[in-house]
C-alpha cells in the first residue's frame, strides 16, 4: 500500500446519462487498470457489470475501484446517476477525500449535476467538473461552461481547452501552460486566453503573496500555478473544470494528471470527528497509520462467491487481515479474516490498510452499513449518515406459502444493504408495505427478490390507512338477550358518544352508579367498544377520536355474562356511531416539491388538481421550492408523474402532517365500496 500523502479517493457523480461510468472506464484504461477499453454499451464496463446493469446501461449500485498511476494509488467510486439511487452515492460521499462532477456537453448542467453538487457541498468536499460528450452532435464546451459557472459560482475555472467540436473533436489543451495554447486555431486561441487568465486570476487569490504580484503584472511561475491551485483545490476556492471525450479518450489524460497532483490527500482534510464512547466528548483521528485505527463502513454487497463484502474507509490506525477489531455502533468485538481491494466485481487480497485505504471484509456476522470500528482501547464513533425518506411505495403478497416463509429474511437482507429501501406491515391494513426512492429503485428490489431469493411476490398500490370518526354526541342503547333453553345470555348498557379534539385517539368511561352494571361487565364493555371501533363502521377503517361513557344499564343475575355484555357494548357503539354523524378521515401529508423556476406554473397546478394546498414558495440553489399540504391518497403514484411533469428534473419529499375529514364526494365511493364488498361477502 502506498504512503498516506500518496493517496486519493474520488466519487464521481452526474446525471443520469451524462458519461460518468465511460469516464471512468477510460481512465481504467488509460492508467493500464484494464487492459481494454471498457464500454457500457457493449456490456464491457468494469464499472457496469451485473445483469440488471448491462440490459438496461444504466448504474444501480456504487463500484469501487482503483488505479495505481504515477505512484498514487487512487480509489474510485461510481455511483449512480438516476435519482432513485441517489442513497447509494450519499453513502459513497463518507469514503471519499474529493469529487468529480461528470457533465454532458451537449445538456450542460441539469438537475441531476445540481443533486450532484449539493452533496459534494453539504459533505464540503473538494470537486472537478468534467465536460464529458464533447464529440456528439449539438456539444458546446463554451456553453456546458457557462451553465456550470451561471450555477455553481465563478470559482468554477477552465483547466482545459478543446481542439475542434463534435465529430472533429481531436483533442485538448492545458492552460496550465501558456506555450500548449500554441495548438490552437487562431479564432479559438482568443477564448482560450481569456479562460486562462480566469484561471490564474482564481489561483493568485488562494495567496496574498501570489495576488500582489499578479496585480503587480508580474507572471506567476509554474511552481506558484501548481501550488496555487492546489491549495485552492483543497481549500474549495478553485473547482477546476475539465473537458472531452470518455469514448475518445481525449481529456482522460489530464484528468488524471490533475487527480494525481492536484486533488487532496488525506493529509489535505480536515482530522475526522467523531463522538468519544463513554462521555460526551468530541475527539478526532489523524489520518496517520500510527493513529489508533478508526473505520466507517460505509457499504455492503454480496457477492456470489464470496458472500457477503463489507466495504469501509479506513481514517486512521492499520487494520490488518485475519486479526479483530471493536465494533463501536454495536459495543462487539469481531474477529475478521481476508481484506481485499475491490476493482468492480474482482478482489484482490492483501495484508493490511491503512489511513486513506478503502477495503472490503468477507462474511462478517455483526458489523453492517452505517457502523464504526476502532480499537476497543481507543473507541470512537462517527455520526450515522443521514439518508432520503423513501418517495413511493408498494404493498407486496407472496405468490406462495414457500415464499411467504422467505420474504421477510429476504426484505430484512436487502434493506440492511440499501437504507434507502425500507418495508414492514401496516398496523392498520396488515398489508406488507416497501417502500422506496421511486418506481426503478422498487422494480430493482423486486427483481433482486426474484433472482437472488427465488421469491415471487404480487404488487400494488397500497391502501390508504383512512380513520373514521364522530361530529356530534348520542346517547344509545345496546342490549343483547338470548334464550335458547338452558342458561341464557343478557347484557344491557348505555353508552354516551362525544367527539374529541383530533389526535387524542379514545377515552373510555366508567360512570355507572348503583350497580345497574356490575363491576365486573364493565371491561367486557369497554372490549367490545375497542373491537367495534378496530373494524370500523361506515367504510371498515378504525375509529378514533371519540369519547365513550357507560352511565346506565341492567343486568340479569344468571344470564349475564362478560361475553353478553361484550356484545351490547358493541352493538351500542356500532348504532351510536351511525347516529353521530360519522366521517372519514385521511391522512394530510407535508410536501416540498423541489423543481426548475420554469415548471412552477404546472406544479402548483398539479398540486392544486391533487385536493392539495400550497403554503407556500421559497427559493432554493438555482431551484425553487413549493411547499404544500396535499392527503396522502392523492400522492401514491407522484413519484412517477413529478418526473413525467419536469422531465426528472424535479425532487420531493413528504412527512405525516395530522388527519382531516374527507370531502363528501370523495368519501362516498370508498364508503359504498365497502358497503359492496361487505355484502358479497356476507352472501
Amino acid at each position: 500500500m502506498a504512503d498516506v500523502k500518496d493517496k486519493r479517493s474520488i466519487v464521481f457523480l452526474s446525471h443520469s446519462s451524462a458519461g460518468k461510468t465511460s469516464v471512468i472506464d477510460s481512465i481504467l484504461y488509460k492508467a493500464g487498470a484494464n487492459t481494454r477499453h471498457g464500454s457500457v454499451d457493449n456490456g464491457t464496463s468494469m464499472c457496469d457489470y451485473n445483469d440488471d446493469e448491462i440490459e438496461r446501461k444504466i448504474t444501480l449500485n456504487s463500484k469501487l475501484l482503483h488505479i495505481d498511476h504515477k505512484g498514487k494509488l487512487t480509489y474510485i467510486i461510481d455511483t449512480p446517476g438516476y435519482a432513485d439511487f441517489v442513497g447509494s452515492a450519499i453513502t459513497s460521499l463518507r469514503a471519499v477525500d474529493s469529487g468529480a462532477c461528470v457533465v454532458c456537453g451537449v445538456n450542460g448542467v441539469e438537475i441531476g449535476t445540481e443533486r450532484a453538487w449539493d452533496m459534494l457541498n453539504g459533505s464540503s468536499l473538494p470537486r472537478l467538473f468534467f465536460i464529458n460528450k464533447l464529440d456528439k452532435e449539438n456539444s458546446d464546451f463554451h456553453n456546458a461552461l457557462d451553465s456550470i459557472r451561471n450555477t455553481f459560482g465563478k470559482n468554477c475555472v477552465p483547466l482545459e481547452f478543446p481542439i475542434g467540436k463534435e465529430a472533429s473533436l481531436k483533442g485538448s489543451v492545458s492552460l496550465l501552460k501558456k506555450e500548449e495554447l500554441d495548438k490552437l486555431p487562431a479564432e479559438e486561441k482568443e477564448s482560450a486566453e481569456k479562460y486562462r487568465e480566469q484561471l490564474l486570476e482564481a489561483i493568485a487569490e488562494t495567496d496574498d503573496v501570489l495576488i500582489e504580484k499578479y496585480l503587480g503584472g508580474a507572471e506567476l511561475s509554474d511552481d506558484e500555478i501548481r501550488g496555487g491551485l492546489r491549495k485552492g483545490i483543497a481549500e474549495s476556492k478553485i473547482f477546476p473544470v475539465l473537458c472531452g471525450s470518455a469514448t475518445k479518450g481525449i481529456g482522460i489524460e489530464l484528468l488524471l494528471q490533475v487527480i494525481d497532483e492536484f486533488m487532496p490527500s488525506p493529509l489535505d482534510r480536515p482530522e475526522i470527528e467523531g463522538q468519544e464512547i463513554g462521555s460526551e466528548n468530541r475527539i478526532t483521528r489523524k489520518p496517520s497509520k500510527d493513529e489508533s485505527l478508526s473505520a466507517f463502513v460505509f457499504k455492503s454487497v454480496m457477492d456470489p462467491y464470496i458472500g457477503q463484502l463489507t466495504i469501509l474507509r479506513v481514517f486512521s490506525g492499520t487494520l490488518k487481515s485475519d486479526t479483530s477489531f471493536y465494533n463501536a455502533s454495536k459495543e462487539t468485538k469481531e474477529r475478521i479474516g481476508q481484506l481485499f481491494m475491490l476493482q468492480g466485481k474482482e478482489q484482490k487480497a492483501v495484508a493490511e490498510a491503512s489511513a486513506g485505504d478503502i477495503v472490503a471484509v468477507a462474511k462478517l456476522k455483526e458489523t453492517t452499513q452505517g457502523d464504526t470500528i476502532c480499537d476497543e482501547s481507543a473507541k470512537i464513533k462517527f455520526d450515522a449518515t443521514v439518508m432520503p425518506e423513501p418517495a413511493i411505495s408498494l404493498s407486496v403478497k407472496p405468490k406462495s406459502r414457500h415464499d411467504e416463509e422467505k420474504i421477510m429474511s429476504a426484505l430484512a437482507k436487502l434493506s440492511s444493504d440499501d437504507p434507502t429501501f425500507k418495508y414492514g406491515r401496516d398496523p392498520q391494513t396488515k398489508e406488507l408495505i416497501i417502500s422506496g426512492l421511486g418506481d426503478m429503485h422498487l422494480t430493482i428490489m423486486v427483481d433482486k427478490l426474484k433472482k437472488g431469493f427465488k421469491v415471487d411476490v404480487d404488487l400494488g398500490m397500497p391502501k390508504v390507512a383512512y380513520k373514521e370518526t364522530i361530529k356530534k354526541q348520542v346517547q344509545i342503547q345496546g342490549k343483547f338477550k338470548r334464550q335458547s333453553g338452558g342458561r341464557g345470555q343478557y347484557g344491557d348498557c348505555w353508552l354516551k358518544l362525544e367527539p374529541l379534539p383530533k389526535g387524542e385517539s379514545f377515552e373510555f368511561v366508567d360512570k355507572v352508579v348503583g350497580g345497574v352494571v356490575p363491576k365486573q361487565y364493565i371491561p367486557a364493555v369497554e372490549k367490545g367498544v375497542r373491537q367495534a371501533m378496530e373494524e370500523g363502521i361506515i367504510a371498515g377503517y378504525p375509529v378514533v377520536d371519540i369519547r365513550v361513557t357507560i352511565y346506565d344499564g341492567s343486568y340479569h343475575a344468571v344470564d349475564s355474562s362478560e361475553m353478553a355484555f361484550k356484545i351490547a357494548g358493541s352493538m351500542a357503539f356500532r348504532k351510536g356511531t351511525l347516529a353521530a354523524s360519522p366521517v372519514l378521515l385521511e391522512p394530510i401529508m407535508d410536501v416540498e416539491v423541489i423543481v426548475p423556476e420554469d415548471a412552477m406554473g404546472s406544479i402548483t397546478g398539479d398540486i392544486n388538481g391533487r385536493r392539495g394546498r400550497i403554503m407556500g414558495m421559497e427559493a432554493k440553489g438555482t431551484n425553487q421550492a413549493v411547499k404544500a399540504q396535499v392527503p396522502l391518497a392523492e400522492m401514491l403514484k407522484y413519484a412517477t408523474e413529478l418526473r413525467s411533469l419536469t422531465g426528472g428534473r424535479g425532487d420531493y419529499h413528504m412527512k405525516f402532517s395530522r388527519y382531516e375529514e374527507v370531502p363528501a364526494k370523495v368519501a362516498q365511493p370508498i364508503i359504498t365500496q365497502y358497503k359492496a364488498s361487505k355484502e358479497e361477502k356476507e352472501e
